[in-house]
């Protein structure tokens, strides 16, 4: 049986970060972000909201900024080798992420068969974000069933692995999930549960099903 195994990646893949974090890091506006970041959690921002207002503190945003605020991220341990043996077996592996796809899709180069984030404006921002291209939790699991008719899988033959609220839907509706270094939305109804730095260690719990 094949299976195809969904990551976000924002406080997943990145353990108590996300890629705006990192990208405002880079910039010295973490205050600024830390504010946003806030009122996202809160419910007080709607993702377009929180990409448009992002897009204008990040006007000095380059490609150097971007590759520095990656190569500097806090990632788990053990990714590339995780994806390397799904492959392996002949499974397949996604990250779908809320954040900027520039971003994401940078882990196509560790190994996920496909990386999908919100399309933002091209860097240096000359143009406003558009709020069709921004995602939501109701897009993951969109996203997952454009994957599964991509690779001949359903919602049955998927894994989801992510830590907050955006991913509780996608949780609800596959069969296997693992909540990593998660709050209590996932937490509370995940099949698994991970706390620690290593992706090896969450992966061998959906291993040994």
């Amino acid at each position: 049986m094949s299976r195809l195994h969904l990551f976000d990646m924002d406080g997943t893949l990145i353990r108590g970060s996300a890629a705006a974090v990192e990208i405002s890091r880079q910039l010295g506006l973490e205050r600024e972000i830390g504010e946003l970041e806030r009122a996202f959690a809160a419910g007080e921002l709607t993702p377009p909201r929180f990409a448009a207002l992002a897009c204008e503190l990040w006007q000095d945003l380059t490609e150097e900024k971007i590759d520095a605020a990656f190569g500097n991220a806090p990632w788990l341990e053990g990714i590339r080798e995780v994806w390397s043996e799904i492959r392996a077996r002949g499974e397949r592996c996604a990250v779908i992420s809320l954040s900027p796809s520039f971003f994401v899709e940078r882990l196509l180069d560790w190994g996920a068969d496909a990386a999908h984030g919100s399309r933002w404006p091209a860097v240096p921002f000359r143009d406003p974000v558009d709020p069709a291209g921004i995602l939501d939790a109701a897009a993951k699991v969109r996203i997952t069933d454009g994957l599964c008719a991509a690779y001949g899988l359903t919602r049955a033959d998927c894994v989801a692995y992510g830590d907050s609220m955006s991913d509780a839907r996608l949780f609800a509706a596959v069969p296997v999930s693992v909540a990593v270094n998660a709050d209590h939305h996932v937490r509370d109804i995940a099949v698994h549960a991970y706390a620690g730095n290593d992706l090896r260690e969450a992966f061998a719990l959906v291993d040994a099903d």
